[in-house]
C-alpha cells in the first residue's frame, strides 16, 4: 500500500511539472496599433482584444520611435497613444487577464526615415557611443514605468539584406564573377562594429531593467541578417526572449518581378539560382539555437497576412511559384496596403472556390485555349500545402485583358498549427503571432474569430 501512495505521489509530481511546463510555453500576440485607422470592417478596436487576449500570454504593442534629436522614445502617434490614452487603456487589460503581461515594442520597421544606405540610420548611431545608449535607456525606462508596461521589445531596424533574383545559370554566373570582381555591394560598413554596440545596448539595458523587474525583449525583423548583427550567445543573458520573424523573405517590394512563397518553413527546392538555403524559418530557428541562445528563449514568429502579387501574361497558368509577376496586387479594403493582405480578405475570397493540393498541379490541364481559359476568370484556386513545408497560397487567372490577376501566398489555420508544432517539436519557447489585427478578428469566414491564433494556440 505504501508502495502504491509513493507512486502516486511521483506521479502527482510528474503531472505539477509538465503543467508548468506548459504554461511556460509562450503565445505572444502581437498588436499593431495602427489598426485603429484602418477603414471599415479592418478598423481594431480595443474591445476586438478580449476574444484573442484568452490565447496569449503577453502583448506586445507596436509601435514607439526613435527621436533623431535627442535618441530619446517616442510614441509614434501621440494622439492616439498619449491623448486617446490607448498606452493606459492596454496596460489596464491585465486586470481582466492577470497572467498577461504587455511590453512596449520600438522600431518594428515603422520607424521609417531616409533612403538607401540612410534609412533609419539613427538606429545605428545611436548604438556608437555610450551618452546616446544611455539617452535612450533612460527615456525608455521612463516610459515603460510611467504607463505600467512589463517591458519593452528591441525591434531593432538594422538593414536588410538585398533583394535576390531567381536566375538561371548562365545569368548566375556571370553575376557571381562580377561580384568577385568588384566584390559584394554592402549596405552597413560599420556592421561589425554595431554588432558589438547592439551587445553593449541589451546588457546595458538589462543592468538598468533588472531592479525593477522589467522584461527585456527582442525581434529580429524580416530580412535582417542575424548572422551579421546578432551574438545569440552574448544576448541570451540579458534578455527574456528572441522572436524571430521568419518571413517575407518575398515580398513585392523587394521582388516586384518575380513572386515565391514568402514564408516558407524550410528550405525551397532549387530553381535554378536565388532561391536561397537562409530565407525560411528552419535555418534562422537553428542559426539562433547552433549560436547559443537557449530554445526556451527562442519564438518562431508566424504571420496572419499574405503577400498579394499582380499576374499578368507572362506569369503562366499553373501558379506554382516562382512566377513572374507585375508588382504589387492593389490594397484590399481592410489593410489599405498594397501587395498586403490580412487573413479575412484573403479567405473571403477563397472560400467555396476550387482547392487543389500542392504536388498535384501536374494533374491540371494545360489551358492554351483563351476561350476555354477564361471561362471561369473569376474563379480564385486555392493550392493547400500537403508538404507541410512551404506554405499555401490562391491564385486568379488574368482575364482576357491580361488584367486582374493575383497570387497571394498566406498562412491558413493548416500551416500555422504546422509551425507551432515545430516550435513545440524543436523545444522553443513558444511561438509570435504578428499580428493579430489582420487575423480574421471579426469572425468573417468562419464562426470563430481569431482562427489563425486560436489554431497556433491549439498546436502547441
Amino acid at each position: 500500500m505504501e508502495c502504491v501512495k509513493i507512486g502516486l505521489l511521483v506521479l502527482l509530481a510528474l503531472f505539477a511539472g509538465q503543467t508548468e511546463s506548459a504554461t511556460d510555453t509562450k503565445v505572444v500576440c502581437y498588436y499593431d496599433s495602427q489598426a485603429y485607422n484602418r477603414p471599415g470592417n479592418g478598423k481594431f478596436d480595443l474591445n476586438f482584444l478580449d476574444p484573442a487576449l484568452q490565447f496569449c500570454t503577453h502583448l506586445i504593442y507596436g509601435y514607439a520611435g526613435i527621436k533623431e534629436e535627442n535618441f530619446n522614445i517616442a510614441p509614434l502617434d501621440e494622439s492616439l497613444d498619449i491623448n486617446k490614452q490607448n498606452y493606459k487603456h492596454i496596460v489596464e487589460l491585465k486586470r481582466r487577464f492577470p497572467g498577461l503581461r504587455v511590453l512596449l515594442s520600438v522600431g518594428g520597421n515603422r520607424d521609417v526615415s531616409g533612403e538607401g544606405s540612410e534609412k533609419n540610420l539613427k538606429y545605428r548611431t545611436l548604438l556608437e557611443s555610450v551618452e546616446t545608449r544611455l539617452a535612450f535607456i533612460n527615456s525608455a525606462h521612463n516610459l515603460v514605468k510611467t504607463y505600467g508596461f512589463d517591458g519593452l521589445d528591441l525591434a531593432w531596424e538594422f538593414p536588410e539584406t538585398k533583394p535576390r533574383k531567381i536566375r538561371n545559370k548562365i545569368s548566375s554566373w556571370f553575376v557571381n564573377l562580377k561580384h568577385k570582381i568588384a566584390g559584394e555591394s554592402i549596405t552597413d560598413e560599420k556592421a561589425e562594429e554595431h554588432k558589438e554596440q547592439f551587445i553593449a545596448l541589451v546588457r546595458e539595458f538589462k543592468n538598468a531593467f533588472r531592479h525593477d523587474g522589467i522584461l527585456l525583449t527582442l525581434s529580429q525583423l524580416p530580412n535582417v541578417n542575424g548572422t551579421v548583427y546578432y551574438d545569440p550567445r552574448q544576448i541570451a543573458p540579458n534578455v527574456d526572449f528572441v522572436t524571430v520573424q521568419a518571413f517575407d523573405y518575398r515580398n513585392p517590394a523587394r521582388n516586384p518581378k518575380e513572386l515565391d512563397y514568402p514564408g516558407p518553413l524550410y528550405e525551397l527546392p532549387v530553381v535554378d539560382e536565388g532561391r536561397k538555403f537562409d530565407e525560411n524559418a528552419d535555418y534562422q530557428i537553428r542559426y539562433w539555437l547552433n549560436q547559443g541562445l537557449p530554445a526556451n528563449k527562442l519564438l518562431l514568429g508566424i504571420p496572419t497576412y499574405g503577400r498579394a502579387w499582380k499576374l499578368n501574361e507572362d506569369s503562366g497558368f499553373t501558379g506554382v511559384p516562382p512566377v513572374a509577376a507585375d508588382g504589387a496586387a492593389d490594397p484590399g479594403p481592410y489593410s489599405n496596403e498594397a501587395g498586403l493582405l490580412s487573413y479575412p480578405e484573403i479567405c473571403n475570397k477563397i472560400a467555396n472556390q476550387k482547392e487543389i493540393k500542392a504536388g498535384y498541379l501536374g494533374k491540371l490541364r494545360k489551358v492554351n485555349d483563351p476561350t476555354k481559359r477564361y471561362e471561369e476568370e473569376n474563379r480564385y484556386w486555392n493550392v493547400s500545402d500537403v508538404t507541410k513545408r512551404f506554405g499555401t497560397y490562391a491564385y486568379r487567372l488574368p482575364d482576357q485583358n491580361g488584367e486582374n490577376g493575383i497570387w497571394v501566398g498566406f498562412e491558413d489555420p493548416d500551416t500555422v498549427g504546422n509551425k507551432a508544432a515545430y516550435a513545440k517539436a524543436k523545444g522553443l519557447g513558444g511561438i509570435a503571432v504578428l499580428d493579430i489585427t489582420l487575423d480574421d478578428f471579426r469572425g468573417t469566414c468562419v464562426s470563430d474569430n481569431f482562427p489563425l491564433l486560436r489554431a497556433a494556440k491549439y498546436r502547441l
